[in-house]
């Protein structure tokens, strides 16, 4: 006798299920508009970051603490 095949599905992350969630909510233009919001508040805090750094070395380079 054989054992039955065992089928294992992945439970998916809070990601995922937030994203089917959003999905069921809204219509596709929303998700695109949203999701373009969230990675252009990302861009802006990295561009914040580099800001800042630059800031740093150009101090350091004029001989400021």
């Amino acid at each position: 006798m054989q054992a039955a095949p065992v089928r294992a599905t992945p439970i998916p992350s809070f990601t995922d299920a937030l994203r089917a969630v959003e999905s069921l909510l809204m219509s596709g233009g929303q998700r695109t508009a949203r999701r373009n919001a969230w990675n252009s508040v990302l861009e802006d805090r990295r561009r914040a970051k580099d800001r800042v750094e630059a800031q740093r070395v150009l101090e350091r380079a004029a001989g400021r603490p």
